[in-house]
């Protein structure tokens, strides 16, 4: 995924708010706030 480019987590600002995308293991998605 290029989106991550070796990362397991990126940093995404949405209207203010700091959320944090990772990738588990198991390759599923897990956003938090």
């Amino acid at each position: 995924n290029t989106l991550f480019q070796g990362e397991h987590e990126i940093g995404i600002e949405h209207h203010g708010a700091l959320y944090r995308l990772k990738i588990t293991r198991q390759g599923k998605l897990i956003l938090n706030k």
